[in-house]
């Protein structure tokens, strides 16, 4: 039998519109929007006028799995995902062992089938000596490949001159690049160890993890793009110098992308005070006046996607005192979206812009099949939001499985009602519903 749910009197939001009316999704997918539609056999939910939007696509999360699931696995973070109103997510390689070849590529799919709540995708990682590799995967085959430019340990940080070149003239797909530079970064944190020692305090994170080290590797990856004609997408950029280096306009203009991650987007370098090692992560948290610049940037169409980074360590690991041994990156999916959504609270963006930052963008950016828009015949990844129910943030609600939020305490004007995976409603005001049903996501590169 076909399995059919309706949502009715929703405000729907998709490609620059808001309008009122009713979705039907039809084993699977999207088979009708319009307004007063029958259908006697699906379940219902009526949106009370509620926003309904396509799914987040998060392009950035490390869910820890294989080799570090004391602090994540892929089935607690995209459930915690859900939650936030992502539907399909992105994972990255620095796993154990590294995702760097394409057997170690495949055994992660092998993994989250059966137990991703949402549709996933996995990077394959670049290294100073898998050129081979990268050269056959095929186009399609995976969201893209990941360059580490700095801010990795072992093979995974590509700093080789020689090395850069072959993969962003060879690589047969998108390249996502962490841009640092890290003889800058060790330069400053010498000179911070001969002044404190092994307990810099984290205040100084954003002078280590400084803007002129962002700027080296940033301008250096687009400087290679450009040569070469790589399809690039710069993660997580953080800082107003470097925004000159791309352009505004339509994501189907450019062959050169980039995003901000939520948290760069939320807090500022006035935040370490209170929460420490907390917001600690790379790139680093910085001035406000760089939050402010990303948020124009959002709006003129310079940064093309809002994502997460989402990066779990244990309370234990994070409460190291040496700022050298207490790891970088902080927990992020479970309120991603309310933490976007923000932005639209602020006035910063319209419904209509987040939503193309953090759905149809991602989906634009990386070429994904059918998903990321509320358009008949996509699949129903849907997200129902109440932009007006309140939500504080707090312990017992968290569903990471490393047991806390850098957000705890803090209150948000958004909160996620339902969310829809593949037609299926999975998770509604708190409570989720049935299986995983996540699929793996495809692409189309030509």
């Amino acid at each position: 039998m076909s399995k059919s749910l309706l949502i009715t009197n929703a405000r729907m939001v998709n490609e620059g519109r808001v309008t009122e009316g009713d979705l039907l999704a039809v084993d699977g997918r999207i088979a009708k929007i319009g307004s007063a539609i029958s259908a006697p056999d699906a379940t219902v939910i009526d949106a009370a006028g509620r926003v309904l939007m396509p799914g987040m696509i998060d392009d950035q999360v490390h869910f820890r799995e294989p080799g570090l699931t004391h602090k994540a696995d892929i089935a607690t973070e995209s459930r915690a995902a859900l939650a936030g109103g992502i539907t399909s997510f992105m994972e990255m390689p620095n796993t154990r062992p590294q995702t760097v070849t394409l057997a170690a590529l495949e055994d992660k799919f092998t993994l989250a089938r059966g137990r991703a709540w949402g549709n996933y995708a996995f990077y394959l990682g670049a290294t100073n000596d898998n050129i081979d590799e990268i050269r056959r995967l095929a186009p399609n085959q995976t969201c893209g490949i990941k360059v580490f430019m700095g801010a990795s340990t072992g093979n995974m940080l590509v700093d080789d001159p020689a090395t850069l070149e072959r993969i962003f003239r060879d690589a047969p797909t998108l390249l996502a690049t962490h841009c640092e530079d890290t003889p800058t970064i060790r330069a400053n944190e010498e000179r911070y160890r001969a002044q404190y020692g092994e307990e810099i305090p984290v205040r100084f994170h954003p002078l280590i993890r400084s803007e002129e080290a962002c700027w080296k590797s940033s301008s250096m990856a687009v400087d290679l793009a450009r040569r070469h004609a790589t399809r690039l997408h710069v993660l997580h950029l953080t800082t107003a110098r470097e925004l000159a280096l791309f352009d505004s306009g339509p994501i189907s203009g450019k062959r050169i992308t980039t995003e901000a991650c939520v948290h760069h987007l939320y807090f500022s370098e006035s935040d370490y005070e209170q929460r420490g090692n907390l917001i600690k992560c790379n790139p680093a948290i910085k001035r406000a006046e760089d939050r402010a610049a990303l948020r124009v940037a959002l709006a003129e169409d310079r940064l093309d996607v809002i994502a997460t980074d989402h990066a779990p360590h244990t309370l234990e690991e994070k409460q190291d005192p040496s700022y050298f041994k207490a790891p970088a990156g902080l927990p992020l999916v479970q309120h991603a979206l309310a933490m976007a959504l923000e932005l639209v609270h602020d006035g910063v963006l319209s419904l209509p812009q987040l939503v193309q930052k953090v759905s149809h963008g991602p989906a634009q950016v990386f070429n994904v099949c059918e998903r990321g828009f509320l358009r008949e015949g996509y699949w129903a990844d849907l997200v129902l939001v109440d932009m007006n129910r309140l939500q504080r943030i707090t312990h017992d609600q968290l569903l990471y499985k490393c047991g806390w939020s850098p957000l705890e305490g803090d209150v948000l004007r958004s909160s996620i009602s339902a969310t829809v995976v593949n037609g299926e409603l999975k998770y509604r005001d708190g409570n989720f519903l049935g299986a995983a049903a996540g699929m793996r996501l495809a692409f189309d590169r030509g």
